[in-house]
């Protein structure tokens, strides 16, 4: 499981690990079922306290991202979750809102980014058919 920690974002760690899981779930770069590392692994690997991911873990149950095992672990929630859909929409939105903000500093109007958008689609879907 790949996480990265910024100290400086002013987000409280344990958020950003719930944020980051979350993210990973929605991706489907982890899946229903798969073992998430045990708390004090991902402790030692962030460099962070135990307490801190227990709480991150304890907030990803909560929200039904992830279920614990008794004895055996934390997995990813099986179950679909209505969470994967907004957490996508939340990551997109978040990427859009700094596009938007970007251009609108560029003086770039929202109509030729839009216009930029499709020609990069057209790239990508011409790429992916040559592969």
């Amino acid at each position: 499981m790949n996480i990265h920690l910024s100290q400086s974002s002013g987000i409280p760690i344990y958020l950003q690990i719930v944020n980051q899981v979350k993210y990973l779930v929605a991706s489907g770069r982890l899946e229903a079922g798969q073992e998430l590392p045990p708390i004090r692994t991902l402790a030692e690997q962030l460099l962070v306290n135990p307490n801190t991911v227990a709480r991150a873990y304890r907030e990803l149950e909560i929200a039904g991202v992830v279920e614990k095992r008794r004895t055996a672990g934390t997995y990813v929630s099986a179950a679909p979750s209505p969470l994967a859909r907004r957490e996508k929409v939340r990551v997109l939105v978040e990427r859009i809102d700094a596009l938007l903000a970007e251009a609108n500093q560029l003086n770039i109007s929202t109509d030729d980014l839009i216009d930029l958008l499709h020609q990069r689609n057209r790239a990508m879907i011409s790429a992916g058919a040559k592969e």
